[in-house]
Formats: C-alpha cells, structure tokens, sequence
C-alpha cells in the first residue's frame, strides 16, 4: 500500500508542478492524459485492492496489477473506470473471484489471468457478460471439458494458456474453445499429453506451443497429431531437443497442412547430423528459425547439417541469430523468394558463383561481417529477381576502380552502419529507387549520383556531410531525403531550393551554428516547411554556445548586425553626425584654440624634461622677464602681473617699474634682466612693433646663450598683428612668429581660466629664489 501511496502522490506532485510552473503549457494536457489512462502497479507488493485507489483515474484504460500478492478479485473496485480496456492481474495468488462484479469491467478487450492459484479456469457464466473480449490469459492445474463452454460464443483474437503445471487433462476440454491464435505453454509433468496436443492442432489455424521437450518417443505423437490437424501457422519457442528430432519435425511439418513454421529460442542438443531429405514436396511455404542455442560443436558427418535448409523448397527462410558462419548454395535452382540470414557470422565468401538464386526477391544480410564491396556486387550479379538487398550492419568498404555487376532487377539498396566513403556512389545499381546510406563514413554527395534516374528515397543519415547535396544532381523522381544527425553548420539556401521538389526532406538534428549567414536559410525553411520533416522542432542552434538549444525559427538576429549595407549606412552616418557635431563645437566653443593650448602646454612639460635643470637655473633670479608696449601697461599691470605672481610666490616676474635698477642704461638693464630670468615673454600687439625698445629687448632675448639651446621665448598675442603690417626692419620679429608657436589672448572670460593654467605651466620652475631683494643698488 506504501508503494501504491507513493506512485500516486509521484503523479500528483508532478502534475501540480507543470500546472504551477506554466513551463510547456501545451504539454500538460498529454502529460494529464498519459497519467490518468494508463497506470502500472505491477511489484507493488499489494495484498487487496481498495475502490478509493482508482478514484481519481476515471479514465483508465490500462491497468497492470501482475506481480502482486493479491488473494482474491472484486471487480467492483473499477465501478466508475467504465472505458477499461486491458487489464493484467497475472502473476498473484487469487484463488476467489467474485463473478457477479464482472459487469464492471464489461468493455475489456484484453483480460489476463494467468499464473494464478486457481484451480481450474475459473470461466463462470457472468463471463458471457464480456462481449468485447478478444484476448484472453489463463492457467490451471486441471482443464474439464466444460470450462470453456461459457465463452464458446465469444469470436477471441488470442488465448494463452500457461499450463505448466497441469495435472489433469479430461480429452476434448478446448474443443469448444474459438479463437484466431492458441498460444500453449506445455506441462512438463503430464503423464499423457497426446489429448491435449490434438486438441491444441485442432482449435485455430494459428498456434503457438512453448516449452517443447522431446525424447526420441515424441516425434510419434506429434507426427500423427500434425498429420491431421488444421493448424496453417505453427510457432514453436522455447524448445529444447537434439537435432534429429529437429529434423523429424521438419519432416512431419512438411506433409502436413502448416504454411508457415516459426522456431524461436531453439536450444540444439546431442548430433545434429546431415539427413538427406526430400523437400520438393510438401505445403511449407515460409521456415523461420531465431535464436538458436548451441550446445553441439562437432559433427559426424562430412556436410554440415546447414546445408538441409539450403535443399528446401520454400518460398521463405529465416535463419536468425543462429551463429552460423556459411549458407550453402542450393544444388538446384531454388524457390527461394526470401532469404533471411541475419545476426550471423557470414563472411564475403557466401553465395559466391552461385546461379541457382535466381528466383530471389529479398536477401537479407544485415549484421553479419561482409568486408568487401566488390564481393557484394559479384555475389547479386546472378540473382536476376533480386529487388530488395539488405547488408546492413557489416563491415563493408568501397574499393577504387573495381568493377560492379549488380543484378539488374536491384530496386532497394541498404548500405547503411557500414564503413563506406563517397567512393561507393560511382559503384551503385543503376535502377536502384530506395538506397539507404547512412551511418557510414561520406563526406560529399557529387556528379556521381547522375545515373540513379530512377532513385526515389535516399537516406544519408549519420554521416559526416557539410552541405546539403545538391539536388540538381539527383533524380528528378526523388521524393524522401534524409540527411539528419550529419556535419551541417551552416546549409545553404541555394542547395536546399534547388530540393524544393523533394517531398519530404529530413534535415534536423544537425550541429546549426546560428549566425547571420544562416538567415538565409531559416527564410527558405520557413517558406518549404511542409517538405521539412520535423520543422521547427528538430531544427535547434548548437552554436554559439549562448544559443544551444535554441529552435532555428525562433533564431531572430538584429538587421543591423547582418545586413552590411545598413552597418555601413550607420557607421557614417554616425560619423557624419560626429563631424557636424565637432563642427559646433568648433564653432560655438572655439574648440581649435583649447586644442591648441593643450597642445603647447604638453610641448613644453616635453622640452622641459630635456633641459639640463642644473645648467638652465644656473644664476638665475627671475622666472621671467616681461617686454610689452606701454600702450599695453594697464593689461600687464591688472591681468598679466596678478594671475602670474599669486600669493604663493610661486612665481617672480622681472618687471622694468620694480626691477630695473637706476643709475644704468636702459640697454644694460634689459639685458641683465633678461640674463637673471629663466625665460622671456613678449607681449605682441600692433602696438608692439612700433616700440623700439620692444624691438632690442625681443633680439637681445633672441641671442642670449640660454635663448640659444632651448625654449625661452613666450610669444603672447594680445591682439592680432597681420604679417603685412610688420615693417621689415622687424624681420627677425616676423621669423619668430613663423617658427615658434604663439599664445592668444582669448578675449572670452570663460577661457581666461585655462589660458592662466597653461601660462603658468610654460614658465614655472624650481629656482632658488632668494627672501631677499635680488638686485642691489650699487
């Protein structure tokens, strides 16, 4: 009960999670559908089944209950599952059953009661109530011939009996048995089992009989029992018997009224010799053996017993997961049309120059360990029905420049889980109309491809392709390309136009990288979405890894990102904005003269690290000499001298009012002024170069020795002095405003602050400056 509590609530926990999360909404309601029709408490230890544990499944349509420890069985529990279709209660321990509840689970179609402790069928006439009952499980320990009588009416599909522990068998018991398929598990303990052998021969023309264990005296019975019944399809599983009696079955089979013999889970024991047989006649039209156990390794005679199959006169052999290593060619022409050896070990060698296969239609090789191509080809080449070749699952490989004789007849071709490279195309079957190709080793599909006219389905599947092919190659009859699970990051739209006329076109599931090339292509996906199987689902980015798992149709990249006409559009664009932007600011902002000025601010700091501070210093008293008009006095007094020598003293100007000393020249003043100061500045007007004095002052700085080795000439133009207003005994005043680079004046107040700044910076240096008055008057 613990365990039924459980897997309820499991349902119900996941349920509520789906609804609560909304993630993949439109799933719920299958996910609601699957848990409320099916339900599997199988090993679920229960001992008693309570109406409450299938309240909330109104819907249930199957319910397995096998394997449990339930005692007895009220069908009443399924009172409100009125649409139960398959319900499984085998493998208990029921002994009871309440017959009057059968009406509750009237609409059963499937009912399995087998391997219980019941003992006798327990077929009660409440049983007639089931009119939609078409399969049916049971087991007993005795069978009377009354127990089936109350389901004489009912047309049953299938009927299973498992019977290993039959004790009593009353002659005739299934005869009022009907059903399409008797499938009977023998008792291995029934003294006498002749009745029930004839009985299971006569009741459908479809049987299967399991857990077959034959001595010598068996073949007897069972002879006598074929022999009359009316049984067309035998399936035997599950049999143990050495090869001789194999072989007496196979002879009694054959003149018998069975059409079609399956062997399945057949264990060889004892010899298992070669038997000369005559097959030639007989009504056996299809042999199938799978699985077959070996416990025989040597043999007496010189052929070995395969070769009793390779004799037969059937239209239809299987010899499935038999572990043989050669077929034989048939000694005569056979009447094979389908020949299945499959999950063997078959090597190139079979069928070599064989010519008696010339009525085969299907051969089916798949999984065996063919090497060589060429061997294939050769092998067919004589099979002149042949349509349908399966060598699958080998190890098969092209080989260059061998020749390749496929049989003519050749329509469907399955190459695929081989190791096969792109030369196999140009070794291909002219006529072929399905060719399957895939999980091998191609890289291309090219022009090799053009002689298959007639090619309607491809399957290129699993290979390691990294283009769609090119359609214009293939058949124009083509309708099914598959070329999923492949090497393909970005198709090409061209490629996967020219195969609009293909119908179905199968391309998911390869490694997308989802890039702005493969645009392109989503377009075409979406406008040929009904040849493409599996769109948009199957079609997912696998690349970058940001995108991974991300459907192609919902792969949206921006125009701008993709489309190098717009980026370009935008890029000057932007640009173009950029430059009529600096333009204003150029204009408005006189964005030219700040540049300038940092520009000359970082020339000097550059110079000034190259000077040798010691020797530039060196007797030096003043930070600079000032030469100006006296027209220009009142612009140096209030401005110039005040924003230079703040309260810091970090700067000394040598002005001629305050520092020229009296009772020398004007001429020897100017020039001991300028040998005392570290530099000179100049300031340049119109009124300038009318002042003769300015005129000495500017050469006599020009010339002096620290003037001549770095830059100790500052040029400010107060005002602007056009070049053709200098007169020319001013030469050297106009070579040094072509040579040097000068500071304007600005005549706005909001840039007054940054011509300071970089005045200041041009002239300012560490000099030894003394508390003192630097001149003395002599």
């Amino acid at each position: 009960m613990s365990n039924l509590r459980h897997r309820l609530w499991l349902n119900l926990i996941l349920l509520c999670v789906l609804i609560i999360t909304g993630e993949h909404a439109q799933n719920v309601p299958d996910m609601a559908s699957l848990l409320d029709t099916k339900l599997d408490l199988s090993h679920s230890n229960l001992t008693i089944l309570q109406p409450s544990m299938f309240q909330q499944y109104p819907d249930l349509q199957i319910l397995d209950l096998s394997y449990n420890a339930l005692e007895d069985m009220n069908f009443s529990v399924f009172r409100i599952q009125s649409v139960l279709q398959k319900l499984d209660i085998s493998h208990n321990k029921l002994r009871t059953m309440n017959c009057s509840s059968l009406h509750y689970i009237k609409g059963v179609t499937h009912l399995n009661m087998s391997y219980n402790d019941f003992q006798a069928t327990f077929l009660c006439k409440e049983f007639a109530s089931l009119v939609k009952l078409r399969h049916l499980g049971l087991s007993a320990t005795k069978i009377k011939r009354s127990d089936f009588l109350n389901i004489a009416h009912q047309g049953l599909q299938t009927v299973f009996l498992g019977l290993e522990n039959l004790q009593l068998y009353e002659a005739g018991g299934l005869q009022s048995l009907r059903t399409e398929k008797l499938h009977v598990v023998l008792p291995q303990n029934l003294t006498d089992s002749t009745h029930l052998l004839y009985d299971d021969f006569n009741i459908s023309k479809t049987l299967e009989i399991s857990n077959m264990l034959c001595e010598k005296t068996c073949n007897n019975a069972v002879l006598q029992i074929v022999i009359k019944s009316m049984v067309s399809n035998l399936i035997i599983s599950d049999i143990t018997m050495s090869g001789y009696e194999m072989v007496r079955i196979l002879q009694i089979c054959w003149r018998s009224t069975v059409e079609h013999l399956s062997i399945y889970r057949f264990t060889l024991i004892k010899e298992f010799d070669y038997e000369k047989f005559d097959f030639s006649v007989g009504s056996l039209k299809s042999l199938s053996f799978d699985y077959i156990f070996l416990q025989v390794f040597l043999y007496n005679s010189e052929e070995h017993p395969v070769k009793i199959f390779s004799e037969m006169f059937v239209e239809n052999l299987t010899l499935s997961n038999a572990e043989i290593s050669h077929f034989y060619c048939p000694p005569s022409p056979s009447m094979f049309h389908s020949l299945i050896l499959t999950n063997n070990k078959l090597t190139d060698m079979i069928f070599a120059k064989c010519q008696t296969l010339t009525n085969i239609q299907l051969l089916d090789l798949q999984n065996n360990i063919l090497e060589k191509l060429s061997h294939v080809t050769s092998m067919t080449s004589t099979m002149k029905s042949l349509k349908n070749l399966d060598v699958s699952g080998n190890r098969l490989y092209s080989e260059i420049n061998k020749d390749c004789e496929w049989s003519p007849s050749l329509r469907v071709l399955n190459l695929s889980r081989n190791k096969l490279t792109d030369s196999v195309f140009s070794c291909l079957p002219t006529y072929l109309e399905v060719l399957d190709v895939s999980n091998n080793q191609l890289s291309s599909v090219g022009e090799e491809v053009n002689h298959l006219k007639s090619l309607k389905e491809l399957y290129l599947s699993s290979n390691q392709l990294s283009h769609i092919p090119d359609c214009s190659y293939l058949s124009k009859n083509l309708i099914y390309l598959s070329i999923d699970e492949n090497l393909i990051y970005s198709p090409s739209k061209e490629h996967l136009t020219k195969c609009q006329n293909v119908k179905q076109i199968v391309l998911g599931k390869n490694k997308y990288q989802c890039n702005c090339e493969l645009q392109e292509f989503i377009s075409s996906a979406e406008s040929l979405y009904e040849n493409l199987v599996g769109w948009p689902q199957s079609f997912m980015c696998e690349h970058p890894q940001e995108l991974r798992g991300v459907m192609l149709k919902n792969f949206r990249p921006s125009k701008l990102s993709c489309n190098i006409f717009i980026l370009v559009g935008v890029i000057v664009g932007t640009m173009a904005v950029l430059f009529i932007f600096m333009l204003f600011l150029c204009k408005h902002f006189d964005l030219p003269w700040y540049i300038r000025m940092i520009f000359q601010w970082l020339r000097r700091k550059y110079r000034i690290r190259n000077v040798h501070n010691d020797e530039a210093i060196m007797g030096k008293r003043f930070h600079a000499f000032i030469s100006y008009s006296q027209e220009d006095n009142e612009w140096v007094k209030k401005l110039l001298i005040p924003n230079l020598e703040k309260s810091d003293q970090a700067i000394k100007l040598c002005h001629h009012e305050r520092d020229f000393i009296p009772g020398k020249t004007i001429v020897e003043n100017i020039i001991n002024c300028i040998e005392k100061s570290f530099k000179s500045i100049f300031v340049l007007s119109p009124n300038f170069i009318q002042s003769e004095w300015c005129h000495y002052e500017l050469y006599f700085a020009q010339h002096s020795l620290f003037g001549k080795n770095s830059d100790n000439l500052i040029l400010i133009l107060l005002d602007p002095i056009p070049q053709y207003l200098i007169p020319n005994k001013y030469s050297k005043l106009k070579a040094i405003m072509k040579q040097r680079t000068y500071m304007e004046w600005p005549k706005e107040k909001r840039k007054h602050g940054l011509f300071w700044a970089n005045l200041r910076e041009a002239i300012q240096t560490n000099i030894p400056l003394e508390d003192e008055e630097i001149f003395v008057l002599n």
